[in-house]
This record gives C-alpha cells, sequence and structure tokens, in this order.
C-alpha cells in the first residue's frame, strides 16, 4: 500500500495533516463534487519496492502538486543512520521549491547491516567472490528509478543523484559500478573516504581487487560530478569517519580527503586522455549538516533544467 500525506485547504478551515491510503483521489473528487474546493499541497509518498533481486525496500518521495512529466527526478541517498524518512523531509521544501520529484529509498540495517552491504554495494559475497550484478545494492536505483517513472507517469530518461557522508560514498561507487546509469547530475558531499581512482589500492580504498575495469574509470571519469566538500570539513575532532592507514593516507580530515579524490580523478583521467568532466565547489560555512549542503547541492543537481 501506498501511503501519502498531504496538507488541504478547505473553505470550512484548515484541516491537519493526516494519512490517507489509495482511495483519497476518490475522496478528493467527492469533494469537489459536493463544492468544496480543495488546493492540495506537495504530497509526502511512502511505498514498499520489490521489483529487484535483493530486500524490500522502503521508498521515500515528495511530489509537488502538478508536478508536469518532464521535471527532474532527484536521488537522495541516506548515510550511515539509515535515516531515509528524515532526510526525505529535510530536502522536501527543496523539492517544492524547485519543483522536482525527490526520491529517497532506505537501505535498512536489517537487510544491509554495514558498510560492506550499503556504500559498497553488496559487491563481494560471504567468500570475497564477486557477486551477480543484480544482487548488487547498486542495482537497486536503476530499478527504482524505471518504477518511480511508471508509477508517477514521468517522461524523464535520466534522473539526477546526491549523497552526503556515507551516502557520498554510496554515490561514488555507484557512478564507476554502473557505467551504463541514467544518472546525468551527480553530487558527492563530505564522504569520510573514498574510493580512490587506483587500481595499486585496494578495494574499498582503491580499484584493486574491485569489480571496476578500466573502461568503467574511463566512463565515471566522463561523467558530470560535483565533489561539495564543507568549509568546516576540517574539523577532525567532530570527524566521526574511520582511522584505518588507508584511509588517513587520503588526509587528515573530510576536507582534504575530499581535494585528495578531485586532484587523483583529475590525475587519472589525464593519464587515461578521457575529458575530465568533474568540479569542486566548497560551501562556506558548510560542515556536516544538510541545512547548508543540500541547498548548495541544488544548482549542480538541476543544472540545465
Amino acid at each position: 500500500m501506498i501511503k501519502t500525506e498531504v496538507k488541504m485547504n478547505m473553505q470550512a478551515g484548515r484541516i491537519r495533516r493526516l494519512w490517507v491510503a489509495p482511495w483519497f483521489a476518490a475522496f478528493s473528487l467527492l469533494l469537489a463534487v459536493a463544492g468544496w474546493p480543495l488546493t492540495a499541497q506537495a504530497a509526502k509518498i511512502e511505498y514498499h519496492f520489490k521489483a529487484w533481486n535483493g530486500p524490500e525496500l522502503r521508498v521515500f518521495l515528495t511530489r509537488p502538486v502538478g508536478l508536469a512529466p518532464d521535471r527532474p527526478v532527484v536521488f537522495v541517498m541516506h548515510d550511515a543512520s539509515r535515516n531515509a524518512v528524515e532526510l526525505r523531509n529535510q530536502w522536501h521544501d527543496l523539492a517544492i521549491e524547485h519543483d522536482f520529484l525527490l526520491v529517497v529509498p532506505e537501505f535498512s540495517q536489517k537487510e544491509f547491516p554495514g558498510p560492506k552491504q550499503y556504500e559498497q554495494g553488496n559487491v563481494f559475497d560471504e567468500k570475497g567472490a564477486i557477486r551477480a550484478e543484480s544482487g548488487w545494492s547498486y542495482a537497486a536505483i536503476e530499478a527504482i528509478f524505471d518504477d518511480v517513472l511508471s508509477r508517477f507517469e514521468m517522461s524523464v530518461n535520466t534522473y539526477s543523484m546526491y549523497g552526503d557522508s556515507a551516502g557520498a560514498q554510496f554515490v561514488q561507487r555507484f557512478i564507476f559500478h554502473v557505467p551504463a546509469a541514467r544518472v546525468d547530475r551527480i553530487v558527492i558531499a563530505n564522504a569520510d573516504w573514498y574510493m580512490m581512482p587506483d587500481f595499486d589500492v585496494a578495494f574499498p580504498y582503491g580499484l584493486g581487487h574491485s569489480a571496476v575495469d578500466r573502461n568503467e574509470l574511463e566512463k565515471g571519469l566522463q561523467r558530470p560530478v560535483t565533489v561539495l566538500l564543507g568549509e568546516k570539513g576540517t574539523d577532525s575532532d567532530n570527524d566521526r569517519s574511520r582511522r584505518a592507514p588507508e584511509l588517513m593516507a587520503q588526509g587528515p580530515d573530510r576536507l582534504a580527503r575530499g581535494q585528495v579524490f578531485f586532484d587523483a580523478a583529475r590525475t587519472a583521467a589525464e593519464q587515461l586522455e578521457v575529458p575530465f568532466n568533474w568540479n569542486l565547489e566548497t560551501v562556506p560555512g558548510g560542515g556536516q549538516e544538510n541545512r547548508l549542503m543540500a541547498p548548495a547541492a541544488i544548482p549542480f543537481l538541476l543544472e540545465g533544467h
């Protein structure tokens, strides 16, 4: 069942926010016939997604009222806390203001209990062998995109994608592991650490012994990617990221690691002689707070729309 949260204004006064089931459309029609003018605001939607070769996922969305079929679809990936509903609520007003379909899938702790299962893609099985791609956590994104196109009658062919912290780790690995993905705008914000574009560094810190080959690396480097860093990412005391030697080799804090990652990607593109379509941006005063990072990401996610 799809659950939809709406706000309604009627002549008799403002009614409270409430949850409604699919019969809401019929209820709205009855109100209109009865002469009750109804102006709906953006809907908050939740549904369960099963149409892929993985566990059932909850998907949280915001769909602005009157959203045209050709408006952008934006995926936002949650962090390690798996705060999908909270993240959808934080992005809700931005979706309304900029008129896009917001999609926040939830990879639960129960089904995806750690970094290997979530942001590192569930690429390897318990014996260290590479799984079939249909079993990767990355595979859910393209399947959900097809589902929302059909479910909400959207006509777009591509989507944008944003991730912060562990969500950024998901996104930055996704672009190399899924070269045929229909994502055309990517923002990697404040990742704790990175999969460096280097085959001499072992996965998950690099591409050595990974599922990514040279061709997939080349394609990822040519995608329109923005590495978005918070100016306050230098605060190591508040940095909750790991302290493994491989991580610290990338830099002392999130800001430094993001700069090192971007420079390494640019160097890799030069060595491979492929166009480099990434850019590096810093958010003044930004840290790990979504209230500053999310608005700063909007121009890069919606460029051309």
